[in-house]
């Protein structure tokens, strides 16, 4: 079978693995593919075929068609090669974030039902391995790294499996996989309650494949590089793996997210996915830097600024705009970008609702920022905007491998392949949220012409006493945007009035009630009424993934804040 034989539109594609191969075909076999930062590894083209080959072949002893293998691994490169080997296996691969207690383990392991664990290094073995013995349908688990006091003999390290000689390769041209197959089952961050998992479909991700690399490949090189540090677990970067793969690109893999700035500097990505909270930080930081300056520098930062914002509106230059913006092109946004690699084309943005000020800022420095949409259950991009047409304030066009509509109460729904196949053993659940083909997504939009707009979301949505709605996600973005404030909690439920949980930012730990309360009132300024912050308490603990305050993509998790404090918040009323 040559080349153009097996050449096929991603639309003609059965699965995954077919995409994979035929990008293998078109590459130089000896071209890095998968790098990590952290101590350099690599594997070529070559070797990432050649070990899914080795792996599948192990696996294949150990499961039956339809089996589940579990991925409990940070970010590597192995973690691709996993993947894809499950696949090749005829099995389903369900990845599990890092951040997760043993508890967490045990409900997904109960859910799921596993054959096959790989699990990475000794920090995540010893979450699960008092779980292991107690679960039958347990094979065997394969290790990435050594494992200390690991007795069971039957248990393999990925790296022996790798080394093997004695192999087949097989025919990724001739499996039993088709699109409506189930390549992957994704648990929810359970920002609700228990986590959901997601059945997500061969077909479904290489559909948003195709939409994403119509996208990408107007502004990419031939080759692009990629920075991956969201986790590989969740279905965003999960399906971000095979628009890599689409787009022949090389895949650098971040050390963590304290490190990613730096990381950047080292590999010089042309294309990193993050979520909103990066960037909320990243305008923070620079905002504040910005802010120190004096004289010349401060006009031409407020000038870089004032006219990228003028720019990106399509509003017309004038003659000395242009001369302006033309020193600052060269002064100011050239020397933003090299702080960041100086070669980034686009950072992408989905996982949440990105701040329009934020978007804006960062467009204005020279940091192009498409803000997406999407959740796991559409595999996961709905929308996205465009690096030739960007409205900040949208989350760009539907992709045109689905439909979107709005419903009578202003509820988002989607349809089209890239929609889940359903919830894991939960047909009451798949049944609330898919009806007649259409998914019901849980937000609140609108359209602006084309573009579609994020405007709630329809569970976190305050309703006071009198009827009215109201975003709290907003107003936390607003108190965010303070050097003062590093997170906050509005609340207000069925209340008289709003209060917030109020998390300062470290330079800040030691600031009076009063100054807070200035910043509060300046805020307050810009929002109606029934959304003004009336009290507020500061908390010294912050939100994070470990405390069980944030999903591992930063989101909050609203009703296990509001519970752990809510004594502390029914004293404010």
């Amino acid at each position: 079978m040559n080349l153009k034989e097996i050449h096929k539109s991603m639309d003609k594609l059965n699965n995954l693995l077919e995409l994979f191969y035929q990008k293998y075909q078109e590459q130089d076999k000896e071209n890095i593919f998968l790098e990590l930062v952290k101590n350099k590894k690599k594997y070529t083209w070559d070797d990432v075929y050649t070990n899914i080959n080795k792996l599948s072949e192990e696996i294949s002893k150990n499961i039956e068609r339809g089996d589940r293998c579990l991925i409990i691994s940070e970010n590597r490169p192995e973690w691709m090669i996993i993947d894809l080997s499950i696949m090749l296996s005829e099995g389903i691969t369900v990845p599990a974030y890092t951040t997760y207690v043993e508890r967490d383990y045990e409900y997904i392991i109960d859910d799921c039902t596993p054959s096959l664990v790989f699990v990475s290094n000794n920090a995540q073995y010893e979450k699960i391995k008092n779980i292991i013995p107690k679960k039958k349908f347990i094979k065997k688990i394969i290790f990435l790294d050594e494992i200390n006091n690991q007795s069971n003999e039957t248990n393999l390290n990925i790296n022996d499996i790798f080394k093997k000689k004695d192999f087949k390769f097989k025919n990724f041209f001739n499996l039993k996989i088709k699109r409506n197959d189930i390549a992957c089952i994704i648990y929810t961050s359970g920002t609700q309650g228990n986590p959901k998992g997601v059945m997500l479909s061969h077909g479904g991700i290489l559909s948003n494949c195709d939409g994403a690399c119509n996208l990408i490949k107007k502004f990419t090189s031939k080759r692009p590089k990629f920075l991956t540090w969201l986790p590989l677990s969740h279905s965003y970067e999960h399906t971000v793996q095979f628009v890599q793969i689409a787009l022949g690109a090389k895949v650098f893999y971040a050390e963590n997210i304290d490190k990613l700035i730096k990381n950047m500097v080292d590999c010089s990505p042309e294309l990193m996915t993050a979520v909103p909270r990066f960037y909320q930080n990243l305008y923070q930081k620079i905002n504040m830097t910005f802010s120190n300056y004096k004289g010349l520098k401060k006009f031409l930062v407020n000038q870089t600024v004032k006219l990228g914002r003028k720019k990106l509106d399509k509003r017309t230059f004038s003659l000395s705009d242009n001369l302006i913006n033309f020193i600052c092109e060269k002064l100011v946004r050239k020397k933003i970008k090299k702080q960041f690699g100086g070669n980034l084309k686009a950072f992408i943005s989905g996982g949440g609702a990105l701040d329009k000020e934020v978007g804006s800022f960062l467009n204005a420095i020279g940091l192009p920022t498409l803000q997406g949409y999407g959740l796991t259950e559409t595999s996961p991009v709905v929308s996205c905007n465009s690096i030739d047409e960007i409205k900040v304030e949208t989350v760009g066009r539907p992709f045109k491998e689905n439909l979107v509509k709005i419903a009578n109460d202003g509820e988002i729904l989607v349809k089209g392949e890239n929609v889940m196949l359903g919830y894991w053993k939960n047909e009451r659940e798949t049944n609330k949220v898919l009806k007649n083909g259409w998914l019901s997504t849980g937000d609140v939009g609108e359209f602006d012409g084309e573009f579609l707009k994020i405007t709630d979301r329809k569970k976190d949505i305050i309703i006071t006493p009198g009827g009215d709605n109201i975003s709290p996600i907003k107003i936390e973005n607003d108190l965010n945007k303070s050097d003062l404030i590093e997170q906050s909690l509005v609340f207000g439920d069925n209340k008289p009035y709003l209060v917030s949980l109020l998390v300062l930012s470290k330079e800040y730990k030691e600031t009076i009630k009063e100054k807070i309360q200035e910043e509060i009132d300046k805020i307050n300024k810009n929002l109606s009424k029934i959304e003004k912050i009336k009290r507020f308490i500061i908390i010294k603990d912050q939100f994070t993934i470990e405390n069980n305050m944030m999903t591992p993509t930063l989101k909050l998790k609203r009703y296990k804040i509001i519970n752990t404090y809510k004594q502390e918040l029914e004293k404010l009323f």
